[in-house]
């Protein structure tokens, strides 16, 4: 019955395409579930179409809808966290990109409240013997989107992994399916720098025993699970499941044994990675894949047992003030979850949670101190001062929660470069902090 069913659904890309009509608010999956077939023919449409909209969060690729300036007034990238295509962009002032402040946890019930959305586009695995396929690598906002919208398009790709949780959708609940198989996107391991293991042993330093952690991509992260190698039964509820969570279950640090909240499961709301986090997500029982709105919301987040959120940072004010995702006017990728897991770990119901922001201590190449008297001008805070507890640098942690102004801008300046101290302190000492 089933196969019947995927048969009559199953079109062309360029047909998919096509039902895209002016006007249309489309919605796309997310980082490695983007759907790159159809997404690289949206711009054949251009000519029919105005004022389409198309909302994601990190956009893999520079897609030609958004990217080529004549596509002004008939297609815009809606970006709930910008990525290097759209920042491109961005910069050249084609007019094609938007971004759109949420906070992660929100942002599909907060779009779907703004405007129901016409199409989604997302990608699946092949389906299976009782008619249902996976979503595979995300589900932070797609499965509500799919409830919600008129009509839904998935890409089916056999080189996509079956993943457990919420993920499963049966051929009945898709309007249209087209067929592109291409190998899923991966990302690079990064390399940690000398600065990012310093910043990851003091990382290592707040993370206890039996901790549950939120634990992001990039070269601090990668750091800090290389520092975290000699703890034991760590626990994982986290926005992104990465290779260093696979390497830490691998060697036997992370058991998900301890946790207060879905013991012995790993708990995310999508991954990206390597090839062979791939493969070990491939039904793999021990990892939940779950909706960005219950996993990332910091009520749920702050059940876990000795919850620790570690996000990176641009920059920070003498007073705690933290700035993620823009410098001035200038938006440099979102909020994401940052604010989500940052305030759920600090409320923690056993007391024991804790909110981690790393931040290298200087930017471009030591000319600048992240660590500033104040943020420039049109900054946009990602975590707020009252909500910010530890601020981590290659040069010290900085203790936050509780403390004065006059405590956090000493707690600071300790954290900044050698090179800046000595101007932070008297820049403090004029705004009066000091």
């Amino acid at each position: 019955m089933w196969k019947e069913i995927y048969k009559s659904k199953l079109i062309a890309i360029e047909e998919a395409v096509a039902k895209i009509k002016s006007g249309d608010d489309v919605i796309v999956a997310q980082c490695a579930s983007e759907p790159q077939g159809c997404m690289a023919k949206f711009h054949l449409v251009k000519d029919k179409v105005e004022n389409v909209r198309v909302f994601s969060v990190l956009t893999l690729k520079p897609y030609d809808f958004y990217m080529k300036p004549e596509m002004k007034g008939h297609f815009e990238l809606c970006s709930w966290f910008h990525a290097p295509g759209s920042r491109e962009a961005l910069k050249a002032g084609a007019g094609t990109v938007t971004y759109v402040p949420n906070m992660l946890h929100r942002a599909a019930l907060d779009r779907i409240h703004a405007k129901k959305p016409a199409i989604f586009f997302g990608t699946c695995t092949p389906v299976d013997s009782k008619g249902f396929v996976s979503l595979s690598l995300g589900i932070t906002y797609e499965k509500d989107v799919i409830e919600a919208a008129d009509s839904v398009v998935l890409e089916v790709n056999e080189n996509l992994p079956r993943t457990f949780g919420d993920t499963h959708l049966h051929v009945s609940g898709v309007d249209y399916f087209v067929e592109y198989t291409h190998e899923a996107p991966t990302l690079p391991e990064p390399k940690p720098t000398e600065t990012d293991l310093a910043i990851g042993n003091y990382i290592a330093e707040l993370v206890p025993d039996e901790a549950t952690i939120q634990l992001g991509i990039g070269g601090i992260p990668n750091a800090a699970a290389l520092a975290l190698k000699e703890k034991k039964n760590l626990g994982v509820h986290t926005e992104m499941i990465v290779d260093s969570m696979m390497e830490l279950y691998e060697q036997g640090v992370i058991t998900n044994k301890k946790k207060a909240l879905y013991k012995d499961k790993f708990i995310c709301t999508f991954a990206m990675g390597s090839r062979k986090l791939y493969d070990w997500l491939d039904d793999n029982m021990a990892v939940e894949f779950k909706r960005g709105r219950w996993v990332n919301d910091p009520c749920v987040i702050r059940q876990n047992s000795k919850m620790v959120s570690i996000n990176t940072c641009l920059m920070v004010d003498l007073t705690g003030q933290v700035a993620s995702e823009a410098i001035g006017t200038r938006q440099y990728s979102g909020t994401g979850g940052q604010t989500d897991t940052a305030v759920g770990s600090v409320e923690g119901l056993d007391g024991q949670g804790k909110s981690l922001i790393a931040c290298y201590s200087t930017a471009k190449n030591g000319a600048i101190s992240t660590i500033c008297p104040v943020l420039p001008e049109g900054t946009a805070v990602t975590l707020h001062r009252s909500n910010v507890d530890h601020i981590v640098t290659e040069h010290g942690i900085a203790y936050m929660r509780g403390r004065t102004v006059r405590e956090r801008a000493h707690n600071l300046i300790a954290a900044a470069h050698p090179d800046f101290r000595g101007e932070l302190k008297e820049k403090a000492k004029k705004l009066g902090y000091l």
